[in-house]
Protein backbone atom coordinates (compact mmCIF):
# COMPACT_ATOMS: atom_id res chain seq x y z
CA UNK A 1 0.00 0.00 0.00
CA UNK A 2 1.06 3.43 -1.15
CA UNK A 3 0.21 6.31 0.72
CA UNK A 4 -0.73 9.63 -0.55
CA UNK A 5 1.25 12.32 0.90
CA UNK A 6 0.48 15.74 -0.48
CA UNK A 7 2.48 19.03 0.44
CA UNK A 8 1.70 22.55 0.52
CA UNK A 9 0.16 24.46 3.07
CA UNK A 10 -3.08 25.14 5.15
CA UNK A 11 -5.23 27.79 4.82
CA UNK A 12 -4.55 28.71 8.78
CA UNK A 13 -0.89 29.05 8.19
CA UNK A 14 -1.73 31.28 4.55
CA UNK A 15 -4.30 33.51 6.72
CA UNK A 16 -1.49 33.95 9.36
CA UNK A 17 1.16 34.99 6.71
CA UNK A 18 -1.38 37.72 5.29
CA UNK A 19 -1.83 39.12 8.78
CA UNK A 20 1.69 39.39 9.27
CA UNK A 21 2.25 40.86 5.90
CA UNK A 22 -0.53 43.48 6.23
CA UNK A 23 0.80 43.98 9.82
CA UNK A 24 4.59 45.27 8.33
CA UNK A 25 3.16 47.05 5.49
CA UNK A 26 0.58 48.99 7.89
CA UNK A 27 3.77 50.11 10.14
CA UNK A 28 6.18 50.27 6.88
CA UNK A 29 3.93 52.50 4.59
CA UNK A 30 3.68 55.97 6.85
CA UNK A 31 7.39 56.28 7.07
CA UNK A 32 7.47 56.39 2.79
CA UNK A 33 4.41 58.46 2.62
CA UNK A 34 5.76 61.74 4.14
CA UNK A 35 9.41 61.68 2.11
CA UNK A 36 8.09 65.08 0.11
CA UNK A 37 8.64 67.01 2.88
CA UNK A 38 11.67 65.81 3.82
CA UNK A 39 13.05 66.26 0.98
CA UNK A 40 12.04 69.91 0.67
CA UNK A 41 14.07 70.27 3.98
CA UNK A 42 17.00 68.43 2.24
CA UNK A 43 16.60 70.86 -1.04
CA UNK A 44 16.22 73.96 1.32
CA UNK A 45 19.56 73.01 3.09
CA UNK A 46 21.38 72.19 -0.33
CA UNK A 47 20.44 75.68 -1.85
CA UNK A 48 21.24 77.25 2.13
CA UNK A 49 24.62 75.90 1.55
CA UNK A 50 25.15 76.71 -1.96
CA UNK A 51 24.30 80.12 -1.30
CA UNK A 52 26.58 80.57 2.00
CA UNK A 53 29.39 78.66 0.28
CA UNK A 54 28.93 81.54 -2.73
CA UNK A 55 29.29 84.70 -0.92
CA UNK A 56 32.82 82.78 1.12
CA UNK A 57 33.58 82.83 -2.15
CA UNK A 58 32.63 86.02 -3.50
CA UNK A 59 33.93 87.78 -0.30
CA UNK A 60 37.31 85.62 -1.27
CA UNK A 61 37.69 86.91 -4.70
CA UNK A 62 36.50 90.63 -4.29
CA UNK A 63 39.25 90.69 -1.18
CA UNK A 64 42.51 88.82 -3.47
CA UNK A 65 41.68 90.83 -6.37
CA UNK A 66 42.49 94.50 -6.81
CA UNK A 67 39.91 95.19 -9.21
CA UNK A 68 37.26 94.25 -7.16
CA UNK A 69 35.85 90.94 -9.05
CA UNK A 70 33.32 89.52 -7.89
CA UNK A 71 29.66 90.72 -6.89
CA UNK A 72 29.13 93.75 -4.61
CA UNK A 73 26.60 92.46 -1.88
CA UNK A 74 25.14 95.07 0.50
CA UNK A 75 21.64 93.04 1.33
CA UNK A 76 20.38 89.67 2.41
CA UNK A 77 18.53 89.79 -1.64
CA UNK A 78 21.66 90.81 -2.97
CA UNK A 79 23.54 87.27 -2.34
CA UNK A 80 20.73 85.73 -4.81
CA UNK A 81 22.38 86.29 -7.65
CA UNK A 82 25.69 84.52 -6.32
CA UNK A 83 24.28 80.90 -7.91
CA UNK A 84 22.46 79.66 -10.84
CA UNK A 85 20.03 79.69 -11.58
CA UNK A 86 19.16 82.10 -9.18
CA UNK A 87 17.32 80.65 -5.61
CA UNK A 88 14.35 83.07 -6.38
CA UNK A 89 13.56 81.74 -10.27
CA UNK A 90 13.97 78.08 -8.18
CA UNK A 91 11.15 79.29 -6.22
CA UNK A 92 13.16 80.02 -3.09
CA UNK A 93 12.97 83.53 -1.18
CA UNK A 94 15.80 85.45 0.95
CA UNK A 95 14.78 87.74 3.13
CA UNK A 96 16.31 89.28 5.76
CA UNK A 97 18.71 93.14 6.45
CA UNK A 98 21.69 94.90 5.21
CA UNK A 99 25.43 93.10 5.39
CA UNK A 100 28.62 95.25 6.08
CA UNK A 101 31.53 94.12 3.93
CA UNK A 102 33.73 91.47 5.88
CA UNK A 103 30.70 90.93 8.43
CA UNK A 104 28.82 87.82 8.63
CA UNK A 105 24.55 88.57 8.27
CA UNK A 106 22.19 85.64 8.73
CA UNK A 107 19.24 86.02 6.15
CA UNK A 108 16.58 83.60 5.88
CA UNK A 109 15.95 81.01 3.10
CA UNK A 110 11.96 80.10 2.60
CA UNK A 111 10.47 78.15 0.20
CA UNK A 112 6.85 76.59 0.65
CA UNK A 113 6.08 76.41 4.66
CA UNK A 114 10.00 74.98 5.46
CA UNK A 115 12.90 77.82 6.17
CA UNK A 116 16.02 77.70 7.61
CA UNK A 117 18.97 80.85 8.19
CA UNK A 118 21.80 81.13 6.17
CA UNK A 119 25.43 82.89 6.67
CA UNK A 120 25.94 85.80 3.98
CA UNK A 121 29.33 87.11 4.33
CA UNK A 122 28.79 90.90 3.07
CA UNK A 123 31.23 92.27 0.14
Amino acid sequence: MRKNIQGGFTLIELVVVIVILGILAATALPKFIDLSSEAETAALQGVGGALSSASSINYAARLASSNAKGVAVATCLGADGLIQPTASASGYTLSGGATTAGEAATCVLTKGTSSINVVIIGS
